[in-house]
């Protein structure tokens, strides 16, 4: 296992801030791929030049198989973390995140969509002070747990507060997920976002995001160049922000046909999307070459 970090002035140029769900890891529905049915056990699925596919599990929840990627886009992490300062970014819970294991240990993760942020995987204290401080001018999440359970009455399946910082509500099925507009409404005079994603509803404050907390990385590390991949309206902060940017060929913001000039679009779907997006930020930074005792180096 690799440590992706960085001092100002040597080190990795590049800081690679990436989403998890539907983007790095995948569930067996969105993977679009077999899956293994033990943990030890390869999936074989023709590639485009025949060769198999292996489908490697990374994420357990109460004993069963959660997400999973490919062989091959775990290789790729792996090699962009030896040369990138690699971020995990990501709207799991802390609990949530520590279940994954991607083979690599970053020095930084991001969760929370910013409310966490995580130094050799324990959350950094000065940040959350930080964060608290973004918070007080909005509603308080109590209040927007209430409303969302109000909303939610009749068709929903979980209503939560993550972490005491956003809320979400899990439908049984998308298609029950009535119209947001008023809902959106209510939620913005508390300062407060709305954003769905597949059978998710996100409530979540509009200072809480994941760019705010990218950028504190960035400042740690003296990173230069910032890379993004992520699949939903919650990480388009991000991928503005970024110098160049990769999102799937899924998930929401396909399905709003969401781009930028300085964003790619894979070629494939699931978990073929995620290797593709990968390759693309490594080549990237291949181009844009390295940092070395200050100086930019070809890579």
């Amino acid at each position: 296992m690799t440590a992706g970090s960085a001092t100002a002035g040597a080190g990795p140029l590049h800081l690679a801030a990436l989403d998890l769900d539907k983007t790095l890891i995948f569930s067996a529905r969105s993977l679009l791929l077999p899956i293994p049915v033990a943990p030890a056990e390869t999936a074989g699925a023709a590639g485009a030049a025949g060769a198999a596919v292996v489908v490697r599990e990374v994420e357990r929840y109460n004993g069963a198989p959660q997400s999973y990627a490919t062989a091959r886009e775990l290789d790729l992490l792996a090699e962009l973390d030896r040369v990138a300062v690699v971020v995990p970014v990501t709207t799991r819970t802390l609990a949530q995140y520590r279940r994954v294991d991607l083979g690599i240990r970053p020095r930084y993760a991001i969760a929370a969509n910013g409310g966490h942020l995580l130094v050799d995987g324990e959350p950094d204290p000065a940040w959350a002070a930080t964060v608290a401080a973004d918070l007080t001018d909005c509603a308080p999440p109590a209040t927007m747990l209430a409303l969302a359970e109000r909303f939610a009455a009749g068709w929903a399946r979980t209503v939560r507060a993550a972490d005491d910082l956003f809320v979400y509500v899990v439908a049984h099925d998308r298609l029950d997920i009535p119209d947001l507009a008023a809902l959106t409404a209510q939620v913005e005079a508390g300062g407060w976002s709305v954003s769905q994603q597949g059978r998710k509803v996100y409530l979540v404050p509009t200072a809480l995001t994941k760019q705010r907390a990218v950028d504190e990385v960035r400042r740690r590390t003296g990173t230069r160049v910032q890379l993004a991949a992520g699949d939903s309206v919650l990480d388009i902060p991000m991928l503005l922000a970024a110098d160049a940017a990769v999102r799937p060929a899924h998930g929401e913001l396909h399905e709003l046909a969401w781009t930028a000039p300085h964003v790619t679009i894979t070629a494939d779907a699931g978990g073929r999307a995620g290797e593709q997006l990968l390759s693309a930020l490594l080549a990237q930074v291949r181009a844009d070459g390295r940092c070395d005792g200050g100086a930019v180096v070809p890579a």
